[in-house]
């Protein structure tokens, strides 16, 4: 794998965003490392969504990319998986945080021949780029398949994302997708709602506006699914070493910056505790955590397919296809 570089771009965004992307590149940074002892829940997400490959990889569908995007990698596996079904492809690793990188470097070593130079007949892996999903270094119509895997639910602006990824994405290739929903961590917020007025649990897009953002972007022949998982926990306690582990910490502006407090924490405890399964129920004796996941796939319209921007449909034509009279 080449040296990562890092995109300047997103740093020049509003500064009235809903999340704090510092925290969210400190969260996954530091989660790198023990990030693989959490992340059950985000392995079973990405296979559910690369299933949708296999269906794709019909030789009617025709997809035989050239280049490979994962925004969003964190630790790489699912771009290895890419790496391997094509493995003449240029497959990028994306993420905001360079230890992921790093994370995905190493699982990289897993590709059989990965230790030889490619001029001696060594595989082809998985290239880095330290970037942000808002800001994409990458050309324009450069990308046969965008794949992004829960991390989309750190991005407030939606419509904005999903035209830099139809930007990069060429006429007919695929974007597949996932993201948290809003039930995503009910109970939890629920909790902390009795506890204090602040918010500690980070607000994620329905499906509807995940599929209004699909179709403002412009995006052909969208379809969009969902999911819902449970997982249980002993304490209250335990969940929250679980989201630390995975970087998923509260990283909206708002957010206390203070510590909780052992008040304040007991006092969402005993909220959460209603909730614990009794012995009849399938998560007996523990707490609830409910995680809703949304996926969607669509294809990258033709040149000139309209954005919606603002209500207005509005089309883009580059002036070298603007024709001149001359006299």
């Amino acid at each position: 794998m080449s040296a990562p570089f890092e995109d300047g771009g997103a740093r020049r965004q509003a500064d009235n965003a809903l999340f704090d992307h510092r925290q969210v590149r400190r969260a996954f940074s530091r989660s790198a490392d023990h990030y693989d002892d959490a992340a059950a829940l985000q392995r079973e997400v990405a296979a559910r969504l690369m299933e949708s490959l296999d269906y794709l990889a019909d030789p009617a569908v025709g997809l035989d990319p050239q280049r490979v995007v994962d925004v969003g990698c964190g630790p790489g596996h699912a771009t290895v998986a890419m790496q391997r079904r094509w493995p003449k492809a240029e497959v990028v690793a994306l993420d905001i945080a360079l230890p992921m990188l790093r994370a995905a470097r190493a699982n990289a070593g897993a590709i059989p021949g990965s230790a030889r130079p490619r001029w001696l007949g060594g595989a082809r892996t998985p290239m880095p780029l330290c970037a942000d999903a808002r800001a994409l270094p990458l050309a324009d119509a450069s990308v046969d398949v965008l794949f992004s895997n829960l991390c989309l639910q750190w991005v407030e602006d939606l419509p904005a994302v999903f035209a830099g990824f139809r930007r990069v994405l060429r006429p007919g290739g695929l974007l597949l997708v996932s993201t948290f929903g809003p039930d995503t961590l009910f109970e939890l917020r629920g909790a902390f709602a009795e506890a204090d007025d602040t918010p500690h649990v980070s607000l994620f897009p329905s499906i509807a506006q995940f599929g209004d953002a699909l179709v403002a972007a412009g995006f052909k022949d969208p379809v969009l699914d969902r999911d819902e998982f449970t997982r249980s926990h002993p304490d209250l306690a335990d969940l929250m070493r679980e989201l630390r582990t995975l970087g998923a910490t509260n990283a909206m502006r708002e957010r206390r910056r203070s510590l909780t407090g052992r008040a304040r924490f007991a006092r969402a405890a005993r909220a959460y505790e209603a909730l614990r399964g009794g012995a009849d129920t399938a998560h007996a004796g523990r707490l609830p955590a409910t995680w809703e996941v949304i996926y969607a796939h669509a294809w990258g319209p033709p040149p000139g397919a309209p954005i919606r921007v603002g209500g207005v449909d509005e089309v883009r034509v580059p002036a070298t296809g603007i024709p001149v009279r001359r006299r």
